[in-house]
Order: structure tokens, then C-alpha cells, then sequence
């Protein structure tokens, strides 16, 4: 799917009802994907609403910040204009130690849809190289900093070879997540 593909928005709420999301989002004992994408619809709304939402997303609470999360994504790839103001707290999210890995998973699969900024690339590359290193790394993050780093390979041609050698070094103790993602950046690269 798509940046700007509006099937990320559900039609399970009308999205001019208020909404308390921090309450909103602690107020089920599980956080459903329906619970998730009515929030998602909310902070769609309006700028104020989505800055409600990253408030939530950036906050110190471990349990909202990774209800959070996962509308943030939705959001972002619905309206992708709305995240452009918070690349900077997306990319301060990569280097936090102290967060739930769907806050990290969250904001690379963000980053890996957009046009990130010149300022951010090697705060990004170098989060994401490590995140791809680092044997325990969450699958998905891993996935997703592989995407995010060939991406960004278009403005630094070099970091191609290095990706690939990181790659091939990893290939046989990978999770067959990894492999096929990889293969993808591989045939890519060339």
C-alpha cells in the first residue's frame, strides 16, 4: 500500500466526535485493530487531532506511547502531510532505549514511506544500520531499516555495497522475514 491510500481510514466512526485519545486509547483491555483505526480516523481530522495523537506517541508511558504507535503509522501513510512537522520526533524515537519496540517499529515503517529530510539521513542510517546489526532486533524493525537504508541509498550510492555486504554477512543466521525482504533490496541493488 501505498503512501496517501486511503484504505488506511475506516468508516467505524464519524471523526468529528470528540475524543480524549490518551483515555481513548488505555480505555480497552486489548487494543483491536478497529479500536486502532478509529483512532486512527480521529486524528486524521485535523492537525490538532494528530498532534494529540504524536503527544500520546512521544510521551514517557510505555502502554500509551505503543497504543499510539500503531495509529501513527496508519495516519501517516492516510495523510502523509501530517507527519512532515514530527520527522524529528520520529527520528529521536530510534535511538530511545526505553520504549516499546512497536514505538521503533512504528517509526521506521513511517520513515521508510517518506521523503526524509537531508538533515535526518545520517541520524536515520546510522539507527537503522545498527537496528539490521544487532542480533536481537525485533524482524520488522529489521525490515524496515532495510527498506529505509536502500531508500536513502539513491542519495548516497555508496552505502548500496555497504548494505549488501551487511546482508550477505547476516543472510544464514536471518529469520526467513529477513531473507525475503533482503532478496527484494538485493535484486534491487543489482
Amino acid at each position: 500500500m501505498k503512501a496517501g491510500d486511503k484504505s488506511f481510514v475506516s468508516p467505524y466512526i464519524a471523526t468529528t466526535q470528540p475524543m480524549n485519545l490518551r483515555e481513548e486509547l488505555l480505555k480497552e483491555k486489548i487494543h483491536t485493530k478497529a479500536h486502532a483505526m478509529e483512532i486512527t480516523n480521529y486524528a486524521c481530522a485535523s492537525t490538532q487531532n494528530f498532534k494529540e495523537l504524536m503527544d500520546c506517541f512521544l510521551c514517557d508511558d510505555y502502554r500509551t506511547a505503543q497504543r499510539a504507535a500503531w495509529s501513527v503509522s496508519w495516519a501517516a501513510k492516510a495523510k502523509p502531510s501530517l507527519i512532515t512537522p514530527w520527522i524529528k520526533d520520529l527520528v529521536a524515537q530510534l535511538s530511545r532505549t526505553d520504549v516499546h519496540d512497536a514505538v521503533i517499529r512504528n517509526s521506521v515503517r513511517v520513515l521508510e514511506d517518506i521523503d526524509i529530510p537531508e538533515e535526518f539521513h545520517a541520524d536515520v542510517m546510522n539507527a537503522c544500520f545498527a537496528f539490521i546489526e544487532k542480533p536481537s532486533t525485533p524482524i520488522a524493525i529489521k525490515a524496515f531499516s532495510l527498506t529505509t537504508i536502500y531508500n536513502l541509498s539513491g542519495y548516497y550510492p555508496d552505502i548500496k555495497q555497504e548494505l549488501k555486504l551487511i546482508i550477505e554477512a547476516l543472510w544464514d543466521s536471518e529469520t526467513p522475514a529477513f531473507k525475503s525482504r533482503a532478496k527484494k533490496i538485493l535484486k534491487a541493488i543489482g
